[in-house]
């Protein structure tokens, strides 16, 4: 067999037949042979390669001397080695001729242990008296529709770990960083870039990417204008692709892709519900790089990128939902615990000071006055938890949004550092906003006194109205009030300043009670919490734009008032001036906060028919003959019994002359529940002085004649 192998590999000369045109026959089949474009094998019978022609070296990456003496099985994968084996032997058995296309694809192995799809026919000489067989090798891989149909079984892999990242993960920042690895490696190509569009869409900024080169750095930004390769993107709102960027005439081509040896590139955008938020955006050194196929796989990519995105953003706006009525949830309670003592502290400080041994004590009625401005104090610290937990009482009316902001900045003008100065760009219309004008300003107020401490060298402090149809979606995602749909109206008010700007892990809790970044003492850190419970109390959002050394903005979104004129002044009754003899059923929980309100009682010249500590107490001294009263005085929450809402239409429904008067260290919050509550009864929130109750009586009392 050696022998023949020689022969076949050296044939001798003029052993061929001469052919009509004087060529000889050996000739040309060695040419042929050698020429052929299909690999092809000779193989002896016990699978020994004994020729080999140049296409199956190149195809099997070994030099054409390598192959010969080589076995064929050291051409199969070690997978599928026995199976083939086995199967030669049986082929040995019976030769027959066995061409292309008739049978499924197979495998062959490299020198270097890669793969290759191919296609084999395989074609016996022992007819011809030779104990060879001719193996024909194609690489299918080749083939236009097999490249095709791998190309797309590759990208639809690479899709699918993108898919299953965004399930295994909740963090944001790793999808974004793994995202650019994907594209390159499944379009092999140099450059791959997560582009992120900021709030005002004025600047892209660099979120992720992989061979990134000078001035697109991680966290670089570019400005958002038509003559930038991402601004370009963003004005067509479709996929571009340049074949060539030394031939590139829509928009300036910066100099460092060119000194890269960047050639083609291909962009698409990144939209969330049709608003573009981003871009992906790939680089080859190769020209026209990108055709269908890969505009197809990064469009795909880029929506299923958006929805990952879409999804984590709105998860994380809920958890941070969650997380701040949790935390508001604590602090109404902890408020309407505190406001009990302190109606007590307040009550018994009062009382102090009005007494005559004490009343010509000037060192006493010093102590009595710090003890009274400390627990005033106090009150406002309850306040301003109220406020965040969306508990605290707010008189909601149409508030000119232009005059109110005027007068803020010309107070701001006069109080706040000289070297910030203030501007103003009010929405045309003079919009109105449905909301408690006094906290308002007061929100407005907390948010400016944060910018200048954010300016301590200066800068600019900007005010600015807008009407929008509807919240932004991520505020829509985070809101707890059902009830407030996208058909709402709202004037965006945003305050923005030129300032420090904060962290990401500081403006993931600026909301947060107690939270401040300020030194100790200069600050409760309840400044934008307040904001925050205000905002949402009054059907609102709010949001926060920032970045470490790009200044602050904060918007609040309110109702717009879609009525042309404001809702008419509520009529003050002035004074605390009671009827001797009032009677008065009084309710209420607290024993403490019984005593104190008593003690006001009857220094205001009132009668306590009932001093009960629950309902269920107070109806039954009803029921036993307790007679007439002008006034039920309750707590509305009384333990876990009967509310003071319930207990004020169970005595209404007995005695309707009765005027009521409803205390509470919530606040109208509770009212609000009761949809049945006539607007006849008052709520007088916790902790008041003796004038303040003087007062609320009169109106309640007032209402009723």
């Amino acid at each position: 067999m050696a022998d023949t192998a020689g022969e076949a590999r050296q044939p001798s000369a003029g052993s061929g037949q001469i052919l009509p045109s004087g060529i000889d026959e050996g000739s040309v089949f060695r040419s042929l042979f050698s020429a052929y474009p299909d690999s092809l094998l000779v193989v002896d019978q016990s699978g020994g390669i004994v020729l080999a022609n140049p296409s199956a070296a190149a195809l099997l990456g070994y030099a054409p001397d390598e192959l010969l003496g080589l076995n064929v099985d050291a051409l199969v994968p070690d997978s599928i080695r026995p199976r083939h084996a086995s199967y030669r032997e049986a082929y040995g058995r019976a030769p027959r001729p066995r061409p292309m296309g008739t049978h499924m694809e197979l495998v062959a192995k490299r020198k270097d242990g890669s793969e290759v799809m191919v296609e084999i026919a395989l074609s016996p000489l022992q007819n011809h008296g030779l104990p060879f067989v001719v193996a024909a090798i194609r690489d299918i891989g080749a083939y236009p529709r097999v490249k095709q149909a791998l190309q797309r079984a590759r990208y639809s892999e690479h899709l699918a770990q993108l898919g299953r990242l965004a399930v295994d993960t909740r963090d944001l920042q790793a999808v974004l960083e793994h995202v650019p690895e994907i594209i390159a490696k499944a379009l092999e190509v140099e450059v791959a870039m997560v582009w992120l569009l900021d709030a005002g869409r004025s600047e892209f900024r660099v979120a992720s990417g992989v061979g990134l080169v000078a001035g697109e750095e991680i966290g670089a930004r570019l400005a958002n204008r038509p003559d930038t390769p991402p601004g370009f993107v963003l004005s067509q709102n479709r996929p571009v692709v340049v074949q060539d960027y030394r031939k590139e005439t829509r928009f300036r081509v910066p100099g460092a892709y060119l000194d890269a040896g960047l050639v083609s590139a291909l962009a698409v955008p990144l939209s969330d519900r049709g608003r573009v938020t981003g871009m992906l955006s790939v680089r080859s050194r190769e020209s026209k790089r990108f055709g269908d196929e890969e505009v197809r796989f990064l469009e795909s990519l880029s929506s299923l990128l958006a929805t990952s995105l879409q999804r984590m953003q709105t998860e994380e706006a809920l958890n941070h939902a969650q997380r701040l009525e949790s935390v508001g949830q604590l602090t109404g309670g902890i408020a309407h615990d505190f406001n009990n003592l302190l109606t007590v502290i307040q009550g018994n400080l009062q009382v102090l000071e009005e007494l005559p041994a004490l009343a010509h004590d000037g060192y006493a009625q010093q102590l009595l006055g710090a003890a009274t401005r400390a627990s005033r104090r106090g009150a406002e610290l309850t306040g301003k938890l109220l406020a965040f937990s969306r508990r605290q009482v707010l008189q909601p009316v149409a508030v000119d949004t232009h005059a109110l902001l005027h007068s803020l900045a010309d107070m701001l003008r006069r109080t706040l550092d000289q070297r910030i100065r203030i501007e103003i760009a009010t929405a045309p219309g003079r919009p109105l906003v449905v909301a408690d004008p006094g906290q308002l300003e007061s929100a407005l107020l907390n948010i400016a006194i944060n910018a200048r401490d954010a300016m301590p060298d200066g800068g600019t402090l900007h005010f600015r109205t807008a009407i929008c149809g509807a919240l932004p979606t991520v505020l829509r995602n985070e809101r707890n009030e059902p009830q407030a749909g996208t058909a709402a109206h709202f004037v965006a008010i945003s305050i923005a300043d030129s300032g420090s700007g904060m962290s990401d892990e500081v403006k993931e809790r600026a909301f947060e009670p107690f939270f401040t970044t300020k030194e100790a003492g200069r600050g409760t850190g309840l400044g934008l919490s307040t904001v925050y419970g205000f905002v949402n109390q009054s059907r609102g959002a709010v949001a926060i734009d920032s970045e470490i050394g790009r200044g602050t903005t904060v918007t609040l979104y309110l109702p717009q008032q879609q009525e042309t004129c404001a809702p008419a002044a509520m009529e003050e009754h002035g004074g605390d001036a009671l009827a001797p003899g009032l009677r008065v059923m009084l309710v209420e929980d607290d024993a403490e906060v019984r005593k104190v309100v008593e003690n006001f009682l009857h220094t205001l010249g009132c009668e306590i028919v009932i001093a009960a500590p629950t309902a269920e107490q107070a109806l039954a001294a009803l029921d036993a003959g307790a007679g007439d009263f002008d006034l039920l005085l309750s707590d509305i929450a009384l333990g876990a019994g009967m509310r003071g809402t319930r207990l004020a239409a169970e005595v209404q429904q007995r005695l309707p002359g009765v005027a009521v008067l409803l205390m509470s260290g919530f606040s109208s919050e509770l009212l609000d529940a009761d949809r049945e509550v006539p607007q006849s009864w008052e709520l007088l929130r916790k902790p008041y002085t003796r004038s303040e109750l003087a007062q609320a009586m009169a109106r309640v009392l007032a209402g009723r004649d």
